[in-house]
């Protein structure tokens, strides 16, 4: 696999575009945790910009690395959980602001992926042929690429990802307990469900969300 200097700079753009969207995805748990009164994230030195203190091995340099090598048509990875004293915030102010919590990444990947795409259409109305501003544009559809991968991946309602997350705290507050023991059943094996969906054909139903919106992002 040989590279050229223009290679490894759309190389390295693509490595920023998924660090701003799985870092920014923690550290906004972490704010809006810290809005409602838990500083957790704030102490543990978490809301900081450094990506050094978000990195996960596994998440952000192994699986990462193994796409790349593979030839996959995008990165994904996640970064360190942001800590949050969910306990605390439902105590002080009841499950609303707990699903609030929980879908604060989401929200920052898919505004994200809404303020590139409007400013992606905004540049590809112009007339852009040097360099620069065509890695900017590339940089710009990687960035819409990975929030929107990301924020919906989140969605999923399997645990652990925030979508569970919010489906839970949702059903405790309307009384569903059928849902909720239903999350308490797959608790243990939600990794193992969202690689088995990966692997069939049932991912196909899962992405088409993620098709649907980068359609409508990006044409």
């Amino acid at each position: 696999m040989s590279f050229s200097s223009i290679d490894v700079i759309k190389l390295s753009c693509s490595v920023l575009a998924f660090l701003i969207a799985i870092i920014g995805h923690e550290i906004m748990h972490g704010y809006v945790a810290k809005y409602y009164g838990d500083d957790t994230a704030s102490l543990e030195g978490r809301l900081s910009l450094n990506p050094i203190k978000h990195i996960d091995i596994i998440g952000s340099i192994i699986l990462p690395l193994m796409l790349f090598v593979a030839q996959a048509p995008f990165l994904f990875g996640w970064a360190k959980p942001v800590p949050v004293a969910m306990d605390r915030i439902l105590r002080n102010h009841g499950y609303m602001p707990a699903v609030y919590v929980s879908l604060a990444g989401i929200f920052y990947n898919l505004a994200l992926a809404l303020v590139a795409s409007v400013i992606l259409r905004e540049c590809g109305s112009l007339d852009i042929d040097d360099f620069f501003s065509s890695l900017c544009i590339f940089f710009l559809y990687q960035l819409v690429i990975y929030n929107v991968v990301l924020g919906i991946f989140n969605l999923w309602p399997i645990p652990p990802l925030d979508g569970s997350q919010a489906l839970l705290f949702l059903s405790l507050k309307f009384g569903f307990e059928n849902i909720v023991n239903f999350l308490a059943k797959i608790q243990n094996i939600g990794i193992l469900l969202i690689f088995l969906i990966l692997a069939t054909p049932l991912s196909k139903i899962f992405f088409y969300p993620i098709n649907f919106l980068l359609k409508f992002l990006l044409f």
